[in-house]
């Protein structure tokens, strides 16, 4: 029975890190005749791409956030925590760059992320080496986008 539960828990955890990740979508877009109106850097990937990497992203860090929350001990919650955190700044990029159209406060509030991305994983390692593990490609897309979010910023 415990397995069930603990395999309900982990369905629940990647359905709600998918879908905080997701709810920014939903009042801001790139779909605006602003956003398509930017230079874009060569590195720029297509438009389909982003949605694929999201959704594979936010699964692992579901997953991630699975194997620590079904863990004990020290370091547990200061985990937790800065995940939460990191989730909750990662949250206020689209609207700051899709809706405010403020692509330096944008790169700020990135930047934010990435150092927030890196104290997670740190934080996730002392409680549970695969969940900081499972973080590591979403800390490459962070650091991917924030070279993007700079170029856009600086072309524009």
């Amino acid at each position: 029975m415990a397995s069930a539960r603990s395999a309900g828990r982990l369905v629940a955890a990647v359905l709600a890190v998918n879908a905080v990740g997701a709810a920014p979508s939903l009042v801001s877009s790139p779909d605006t005749p602003w956003f398509e109106s930017l230079e874009k850097p060569a590195i720029y990937p297509p438009e389909i791409a982003f949605p694929v990497v999201w959704t594979v992203l936010f699964t692992l860090l579901g997953i991630a956030l699975w194997l620590v929350w079904e863990r004990t001990g020290d370091g547990r919650r200061l985990a937790l925590s800065l995940f939460a955190l990191q989730m909750l700044v990662n949250v206020a990029w689209t609207p700051a760059f899709f809706s405010l159209q403020a692509q330096g406060v944008a790169l700020g509030i990135i930047v934010a992320l990435w150092v927030l991305v890196v104290a997670t994983i740190a934080a996730f390692a002392r409680v549970d080496r695969r969940a900081a593990a499972l973080l590591v490609p979403y800390l490459a897309w962070i650091t991917f986008a924030t070279v993007l979010n700079f170029e856009l910023w600086r072309l524009n």
